[in-house]
């Protein structure tokens, strides 16, 4: 139980509360005679002062007992809670209106009195009590001069054990009883609003937990979207659950790259052991006869097979070339290289790599550039690349007669290319996989001899155009030709 997290905030809160209450508690009374007595003092500030003008105390040193007497019988009737006391020069107790029995002190400190005279505002000053030897209280006072000469002082004090019987009954009872159900009342809807707030920012820490715990339970894999609603941050639980949900939908989407990628190289391992093997077994085949049948042979049969050998080594270092330059591109160490150049010089240059090609296939091979088409910023090299992978699939794919385009022109702000051919097409249903790696079409060509390749250009191209952030799309009609086209950037 105690190891919930919503329990150990309210036992917290509780405590807090509690402590908070009882020192509050503890403030009020002890604050609430102070300030009773601050009150009292402030009210009867001049009364010592109306007694000095009104009787004459002392005089040349000899205490007037007679007016004495009556001030202290009329100060008596007229309020019972005042103690007088007639104080020498010294602050020794010459008189006083208490029972002889009740006066415990007999000096009192000077130091308040001076204090109180100086009308200094420090709010209560607090001056020793004759009546009780322990106890400081409020107080009046005021000086008894004749011919200049400081005779003494009437010293009034202004709460004395009954009255101060009376406020504590008063504090047992009114001032206890009110200030206590007022704070109570306080703490308890303070405590409530509390468990309140607490509750509601439990209830997304449990729906964050029940999220990491779905996560955690699906081997890293679920889709954090059902579980979790996507709001705008409010707090910081919030800003957590959103931070939460990106990690989780990272991780997610690694695990499905890595079980693509694991697949990937199931299909890497069955297909490079199948295609590579036909290469290597005619290699391995001719150089075996050759070596065995040497004597045998005719020097054009010698060529004939060192021919076909050497070709089946050139396809090979194809593949293999074709396979690591598709490793790097996948594994993003290979990144283009940014810079402006003219897509029109290219078009021609590569254009002429294949010129003598086509020719002897009797396919046309056409350049149309648009006059209009500005620099790009790209890779030359990739660019390069993707060209060469279009324009030798499309080769491979156009019977005698044909005719191969490679088209350049410019549409808001970009570069459109497009290679196209009068070939065989490709299938739609097909068409979906043909970037696919290893992808091989089912030739329906009438040239049986059409070299397909390993199926790893158009894949190649592809990844290349995607690393510069556009689409190689396709568009083929069986019998009637296809059309590869992307798009380049240009500067603005």
């Amino acid at each position: 139980m105690f190891n919930s997290l919503y329990t150990k905030l309210v036992l917290v809160l509780f405590l807090l509360f509690i402590a908070i209450g009882g020192v509050f508690l503890a403030a009020v009374m002890y604050t609430a005679p102070m300030y009773q007595q601050e009150v009292s003092q402030q009210l009867n500030r001049d009364l010592a002062m109306y007694i000095v003008n009104e009787h004459v105390l002392i005089e040349d040193g000899e205490i007037k007992r007679d007016n004495l007497g009556v001030l202290f019988h009329k100060a008596m009737i007229i309020n019972p809670s005042l103690a007088l006391y007639l104080l020498d020069a010294d602050g020794r107790v010459l008189a006083h209106s208490m029972p002889p029995e009740r006066v415990k002190r007999k000096q009192v400190s000077l130091q308040p009195i001076d204090t109180f005279l100086a009308g200094s505002e420090q709010g209560l000053i607090m001056g020793d009590d004759p009546g009780n030897e322990n106890r400081l209280n409020g107080f009046t006072v005021a000086p008894i001069d004749h011919d200049g000469e400081r005779q003494g002082y009437i010293y009034a004090i202004l709460g004395s054990d009954k009255i101060g019987h009376i406020t504590e009954v008063l504090q047992r009872s009114l001032i206890m009883k009110g200030s206590a159900s007022a704070i109570l009342t306080a703490l308890a809807f303070a405590f409530i609003a509390g468990l309140i707030l607490f509750f509601f920012l439990m209830r997304k820490l449990r729906a964050l937990s029940l999220s990491m715990q779905q996560f955690n339970d699906s081997d890293l894999q679920a889709n954090t979207a059902a579980v979790m609603k996507q709001r705008k941050p409010v707090d910081e639980i919030d800003a957590m659950a959103v931070t939460f949900k990106q990690m989780a939908q990272k991780i997610h989407s690694q695990m499905c790259r890595l079980q693509d990628t694991d697949a990937l190289r199931r299909e890497l391992v069955a297909n490079v052991s199948h295609d590579l093997r036909t290469p290597l077994s005619s290699l391995s085949g001719y150089l075996e006869t050759l070596l065995l049948k040497a004597d045998d042979l005719s020097d054009a049969e010698k060529q004939a097979y060192l021919k076909t050998a050497h070709e089946n080594a050139q396809r090979l270092a194809t593949m293999v070339e074709e396979l690591f330059e598709l490793a790097k591109l996948d594994a993003n160490e290979v990144q283009p290289h940014q810079e402006q150049f003219s897509p029109s010089e290219l078009a021609f240059d590569v254009s002429q790599k294949f010129y003598l090609r086509a020719r002897e296939k009797d396919i046309e091979l056409e350049v149309d550039v648009d006059e209009t088409v500005p620099y790009v910023t790209a890779d030359v090299g990739m660019i390069e690349r993707v060209l060469d992978n279009l324009i030798d699939n499309s080769l491979k794919h156009t019977p005698e007669g044909g005719c191969v385009r490679l088209r350049l022109s410019k549409q808001e702000g970009e570069v459109q290319v497009t290679v196209s051919d009068t070939g065989y097409g490709i299938a739609e249903e097909e068409m979906p996989h043909i970037f696919k790696r290893f992808y091989r079409t089912s030739d329906s060509s009438e040239d049986s001899n059409a070299d397909l390749g390993l199926g790893l250009g158009l894949a190649i191209a592809s990844r290349i155009v995607e690393l510069h952030g556009s689409r190689l799309s396709v568009d083929s009609v069986l019998h009637q030709g296809t059309t590869f086209q992307f798009s380049l950037p240009a500067p603005g």
